[in-house]
């Protein structure tokens, strides 16, 4: 007879089942692992800025904790972080939130999936455009939506537009995402594109928008960047707007971001954060707070930096024979097209059949990791972070245009 127990069988929910690791999580571990053994890795995975976080921020991080501002706040969070987020979207967009229409979270993410926990039942559809990115189908899924994909094709300019958004709603719609500018494309809606999805919405007052802003001050453009709150402000009332601390100022690890939107879905978000981690960080609070209301000569940098590197990397991409690249309008991503891939062959013989197969074939022949366009929802592409330095996104173009090169 054994001296221990079978171990007991352990069986996930069926949400689990449900959804994926997220792929550009998985694609960055990966790219660390290879570069743990030894291997010489150009690492383009990652959607996280190479700065360090504003010496001002960190400092009022400091003060924060040697006041001891240590211990739990209120759920939404701090009184000052409140009113310096919603200065912020006055100052930027010209738009008025209530202390009541604000909520608080430990990073965008979970503003956005909470948001979903919050208003779906089994069967409420989630409108998608694709590319979208990796976490948006997933999040609809585990709270038991049903996300309707809907691509939009760099014809198009990987943006969605009227007709297919009229085209995919039905009586089970709940939400329509947008985000703009876009991970994984850049692409970022005008005012004139949010003021035409606005009048097929204002048609369907059953969808509500939920509007995830969190790249909007990496902003390329010629015109001023909006969103969908202030382009149709009938919509306001019914919109979600979600960003955070973590791409305008380098702030990933700080884990804080937030939402403004009607106080009653704000009240719902906040009665399940509540119970999920009854309150952010406090001391990443008082960083937020300081970096929304202080001197923001940062972000214009970072952001002059960012265009600097996005027209190189746009350059060189587009004049390698078989990949296309179209010039983003904000974020630090470009999503290229590789159809001259699809259908050649490695050097050692492999056929290349899928976007999969190709960003493999550039992680195993040339060292660059990237990420591949189907986990976007749109093919054949795949995604290059360029929050990175001008000499890594050389060598990583060096290295990308040799593989291209080296197909048969």
């Amino acid at each position: 007879m054994s001296d221990t127990l079978d171990a007991p069988v352990f069986t996930a929910a069926a949400r689990v089942g449900r959804i994926r690791v997220s792929p550009t999580v998985a694609a960055a571990a990966r790219a660390r692992e290879l570069k743990a053994a030894g291997r010489d890795i150009v690492d383009m995975t990652a959607g996280e800025p190479d700065f360090d976080t504003p010496e001002p921020v960190r400092a009022a991080a400091h003060a924060a904790i040697e006041a001891g501002d240590t211990r739990y706040t209120a759920t939404n969070g701090t009184p000052a972080l409140r009113a310096a987020i919603r200065a912020d979207f006055k100052r930027r967009l010209g738009l008025d939130y209530a202390d009541t229409e604000v909520t608080v979270g430990g990073g965008g993410k979970p503003v956005l999936f909470v948001a979903l926990m919050a208003t779906l039942d089994e069967g409420d559809e989630v409108i998608v455009p694709a590319p979208y990115w990796v976490s948006y189908p997933d999040m609809a899924l585990a709270n038991d939506g049903t996300p309707v994909v809907v691509a939009c094709p760099e014809a198009s300019g990987f943006k969605l537009t009227p007709a297919a958004l009229e085209a995919a709603i039905t009586p089970k719609t709940r939400w329509l995402i947008l985000n703009s500018p876009s991970n994984p494309t850049g692409a970022a809606y005008s005012r004139a594109e949010l003021e035409a999805l606005g009048a097929v919405l204002l048609r369907h007052p059953h969808v509500w928008v939920l509007s995830d802003d969190i790249y909007d001050q990496i902003w390329f453009a010629s015109e001023p960047m909006t969103t969908i709150a202030a382009a149709v402000p009938a919509l306001k009332a019914r919109t979600l707007l979600v960003n955070g601390v973590s791409k305008a100022y380098a702030m990933t690890g700080w884990r804080l971001g937030y939402g403004a939107g009607p106080a009653p879905l704000v009240a719902a978000i906040n009665k399940l954060q509540s119970q999920i981690s009854s309150c952010p960080s406090s001391v990443s609070q008082a960083a937020a707070t300081a970096a929304l209301s202080g001197n923001q000569g940062f972000v214009e940098e970072a952001c002059a930096a960012y265009r600097a590197r996005r027209d190189y990397a746009v350059a060189r991409l587009s004049a390698v024979p078989g990949l296309t690249c179209r010039e983003p309008d904000g974020a630090f991503y470009l999503y290229p097209g590789c159809p001259g891939a699809i259908g050649r062959r490695t050097p050692d013989g492999a056929l290349i059949e899928t976007d999969e197969d190709f960003v493999r074939y550039l992680l195993d022949s040339v060292g660059v990791a990237a990420v591949h366009g189907a986990a976007y929802g749109l093919s054949p592409h795949f995604r290059l972070s360029i929050a990175t330095s001008l000499d890594v996104i050389a060598e990583g173009c060096d290295r990308i245009a040799a593989a291209m090169e080296a197909l048969r």
